[in-house]
């Protein structure tokens, strides 16, 4: 039974036996009670509990300490049902049984609360405007849900008491009766008898019908110019007349909401658009984001769920096709592309029970070829691989409060089943051999990128959670490989690669014990000169060596694809850049000098050339393009030359719903700049734009190891400081080096080099003198005793260089260790402080640092030691401001002693600044350590 189960079955059965007549006040069981009888960590507890809560199968009580009790008993015993909230006792449950407020119909909207909220807010406003409302006007493409959208609109209006309960929503389309204006305006506004031949009598039209409600007109650009010309002279008056009228003496009080798929300003007379105040655009289906296609998508099988009566089991390689196939034809298209499929796997299982699967096989091409189209956009098949994440999915009715659920379960990894499912589906469209490869690179790198994050736990080790799976010397043995390859690939990527390959290493030899072969497809998909394949190669002589057994070339290929797709990829945390510049070929060019300066093809940077003939629109529609494909959740940063393209930000920024900045007036050193800081600093927009504000070229002459091996010592003896230049952060990474050296009068030369052509300046630099050591980010291939940057931040590797230099152990390293802190504890703190000065606070708080750390007896790591105290610095910023944090969650929840230590080591304020940081200030950093 899982932990939650398990801990629930304890709820129900605790909360049955509870004696009706004690069902007041507060009632329950608390979390330390719950995790002493099942033997489970409290912390886990807690998180479980805080689970079944949201699923609604327990009822919380605050207090100290918090309590929760089984929902259904208690509903069972009070006769109510109970509402979402979290109360204090069991009156409180009672007195809170109130006539619900009205739903608001946003909230059923997918995509409200994300790429239509800006939509929904102009809804909003145009319904509550004083005094009677907004008339609109719906922008879209056929399908994107604008009649939906009016609708809501409406249904909202209700809500808040703006229409009547019975107010009408009347709707009609401008379409049937184009070819006719007068029959379509005698329709809209009605006729008197005698109007027209065949008017017998007076006829009322839609305005009238429409009086106190809305009238929505669809396809409204149908509307002839004199029609237009009635309907915005009656937004304006609130009168009109019936055709063969001539006094407008008629009232009505009606919201106009039009819907139409051209442009307003080429398809309507600019007089009635001026008339519309508020105009929206919904955004067809391509542009909404992953999640919300895939919730359209599990909507429309829910309804075909609901009329089947049965549950609709979708493979995943279905839903990406039907991801990957969505086109102009937008919702409409796709719900019925669904309804097709849904019938068909209903007439195939119909005499099933169990219910109805829709298979990848029943699909038609147009569909299928969808799942190629999403294998070529890699962010977009990595969004949806993860969302998914297994081998099917189930659609179970009634209703829409289900989730998309994975269909098997297990946590069994299978790296044969991925490749060989996906090799049957791609052979039998008929693809070749190289495109199969090139998809199944694609599709194995993103189930092994996220298979550990998909099953990773705060609460559990890496090998906790391996543990579970395979037994302990397989582990053993999959960690001693891990940690080979490491130190062979000098990468940084040991869980990620540890928990992936113990459980692929795990399904081999099964395969092996059955003499099951592997498929040859994969075979040639890792190029032949890998550095991947080299180790994978050498991990092979290692599984032979250990298990005796022979390891095949296929296998061999499924750890280097292993390697490949495990190393750690962080292009998603960096910011965008996009030069732009007016010319057929000048960013283009400038782009291209920038990389070979920097010795990078990123394509984090983009290049966007506008020709002089070119509209601006064309080159925003060019960009959007570009980067729809290129992972931007960071931002983009523009770096124009002038005019219009200067003025792209803001619309792109809608487009894309992440953050654009600009900068103006490119040249070749502020993109060299640009690149430097967003990809070696990995500064965030706001800190690159700041920073580059003020840049204004370089100067004559940089920074080189000429100058740097002038500084010599007699002995020879230097530091090498390695980065991915010679410039910037190899820079701060010496006067870091500097300092500990200093610090421990061992004032060696430090010099900073950078990763291209590493060797041959390592080469020339020990020529002449001696290298004692190389820190950074790169591991050389010369033998030279290497301590990497991470490293030097945690403290370790402080030790080490003084050990290195001195050649002992000094007692007093951890003290120094201190100097790395200090330094990046100030860097951060003369960012966040406005009032103190850092310079003067950050003494205290070394002293402070060493209190906690006396009273604690256990040493903080040096990253966790930076952060606690950035933020004890700012909270003494906010002490004096009178500004305290207030902390949310449980302080009783938090270990006594820590809270304890951290008071006793913050009494050096208030002995030497009389400033007292108030109690949440103590919860949150006692929740740090």
């Amino acid at each position: 039974m899982k932990r939650g189960e398990r801990i629930y079955s304890y709820i129900e059965e605790k909360s049955e036996a509870w004696p009706e007549e004690m069902l007041k006040g507060r009632v329950g069981f608390g979390a330390q009670e719950i995790a002493e009888a099942l033997g489970i960590l409290r912390n886990n507890v807690s998180k479980e509990l805080n689970a079944l809560q949201r699923q609604g199968r327990i009822v919380k009580f605050s207090g100290r300490p918090v309590l929760y009790f089984d929902r259904a008993c208690l509903e069972s015993a009070l006769g109510v049902t109970l509402g979402e909230c979290q109360f204090d006792d069991v009156e409180a449950i009672c007195q809170s049984k109130k006539p619900q407020e009205p739903e608001n119909p946003f909230a059923r909207l997918i995509g409200a609360d994300r790429s239509l909220r800006r939509q929904v807010e102009q809804a909003k406003a145009a319904i509550l405007y004083p005094p009677d409302g907004l008339h609109t006007l719906i922008v879209g493409q056929t399908g994107v849900g604008k009649t939906l959208f009016a609708h809501m609109m409406f249904e909202y209006g209700k809500v808040m008491h703006r229409f009547a309960e019975e107010a009408p929503f009347v709707t009609f389309n401008c379409a049937d009766y184009y070819n006719n204006p007068q029959l379509l305006i005698s329709h809209i506004f009605g006729y008197v008898k005698g109007a027209f031949t065949g008017a017998d009598q007076s006829k009322a039209g839609l305005v009238e019908e429409a009086d106190g409600g809305v009238l929505f007109l669809d396809e409204i650009h149908r509307l002839p110019p004199e029609g237009q010309e009635m309907i915005f002279y009656f937004m304006d008056t609130g009168t009109f007349n019936r055709l063969g009228e001539t006094q407008r003496s008629r009232r009505a009080k009606v919201l106009i909401i039009g819907a139409t798929t051209e442009d307003p300003d080429s398809a309507l007379t600019k007089t009635f658009v001026r008339r519309i105040p508020n105009i929206m655009k919904i955004p067809p289906l391509a542009e909404r984001s992953t999640d919300e296609k895939l919730d359209i998508i599990k909507l429309m099988f829910q309804d075909e769920a609901q009329r089947v009566k049965k549950p609709i089991r979708v493979g995943v390689e279905t839903i990406k096709a039907l991801v990957g196939s969505i086109g102009s034809g937008n919702a409409g298209q796709l719900k019925s592309n669904i309804k097709l499929l849904c019938a068909q796997a209903f007439l195939n299982g119909i005499d099933s029970p169990e219910g109805i699967e829709v298979d990848f096989k029943m699909l038609p091409q147009q569909i299928r070829s969808g799942l190629l189209t999403l294998s070529a956009n890699r962010q977009a098949l990595t969004e949806v691989t993860k969302a998914l994440g297994s081998d099917s999915c189930i659609i179970v009715p009634p209703g829409p409060d289900f989730p998309l659920t994975d269909g098997v379960s297990g946590a069994e990894f299978n790296l044969y089943q991925v490749v060989e499912a996906k090799v049957e589906l791609l052979k039998g469209e008929g693809i070749s051999s190289d495109l199969i490869k090139q998809i199944l690179a694609a599709d194995v790198n993103v189930y092994v990128r996220n298979l550990y994050n998909k099953k990773a736990s705060v609460n559990m080790t890496t090998r906790e959670r391996l543990l579970k799976i395979v037994d302990a010397s397989l582990v053993d043995f999959a960690e001693q490989v891990a940690l080979y390859v490491q130190k062979r690939m000098n990468a940084s990527y040991h869980d990620r690669f540890l928990y992936a390959f113990s459980l692929h290493l795990s399904a081999f030899l099964k395969r092996v014990k059955s003499k099951d072969a592997a498929h040859k497809e994969l075979e040639g998909t890792v190029p032949q000169d890998s550095l991947c394949l080299e180790v994978a190669t050498e991990i092979g002589s290692l599984i032979e060596k250990h298990y005796r057994i022979e390891v095949p070339r296929v296998e061999i290929e499924y750890i280097a694809l292993l390697l490949e797709s495990s190393q750690e990829d962080d292009r998603d945390d960096r910011v965008v850049l996009v030069v732009a510049t007016h010319g057929q070929s000048t960013a283009t060019s400038m782009v291209e000098v920038a990389q070979r300066l920097f010795g990078t093809t990123d394509v984090s940077v983009l290049a966007v050339d506008m020709p002089l003939e070119v509209r601006p629109q064309a080159v925003l529609d060019k960009m959007a393009a570009m980067l729809q494909s290129v992972p931007c959740l960071k931002g983009v940063l523009i770096l124009a030359d002038m005019g219009s393209l200067c003025n792209l930000g803001p619309s792109l920024e809608k487009r894309l719903d992440v953050p654009v900045r600009t900068i103006d007036m490119v040249s070749t050193p502020l993109i060299l700049e640009a690149m430097r800081k967003a990809e070696l600093a990995g500064m965030d927009l706001d800190g690159l734009y700041d920073s580059l504000a003020s840049f204004h070229g370089y100067e004559a002459r940089d920074v080189t190891q000429d100058t740097e091996l002038e500084k010599v010592t007699d002995d020879g003896r230097v530091v090498v400081t390695i980065c991915s230049t010679g410039q910037g952060t190899a820079l701060k990474l010496k006067s870091l080096v500097e300092e500990i050296l200093c610090g421990a009068g061992q004032p060696l030369p430090v010099i900073p080099v950078g990763i291209v052509k590493l060797e041959e300046h390592l080469r020339e630099i020990a020529e002449g003198h001696r290298i004692v050591a190389a820190v950074g980010v790169k591991k050389p291939a010369m033998r030279i005793p290497f301590i990497s940057l991470e490293a030097i931040i945690d403290g370790e590797g402080e030790a080490a260089l003084l050990e290195l230099v001195t050649g002992s152990r000094s007692a007093s390293t951890h003290r120094q260790g201190n100097r790395v802190v200090q330094s990046l504890c100030s860097e951060s703190l003369c960012k966040f402080l406005t009032y103190l000065n850092p310079e003067k606070v950050m003494p205290l708080l070394m002293e402070f640092d060493e209190r906690l750390e006396a009273g604690r007896r256990e040493p903080l790591a040096n990253p966790l030691r930076i952060r606690l105290l950035v933020h004890c610095g700012c909270a003494l910023e906010r002490c004096v401001m009178r500004k305290p944090l207030h902390y949310g969650g449980n302080p009783s929840e938090l270990r006594t002693e820590k809270v304890e230590a951290l008071k006793e080591a913050a009494e050096v304020f208030s002995e030497k600044l009389h400033l007292t940081l108030a109690t949440d200030e103590y919860y949150f950093m006692a929740e740090m350590i």
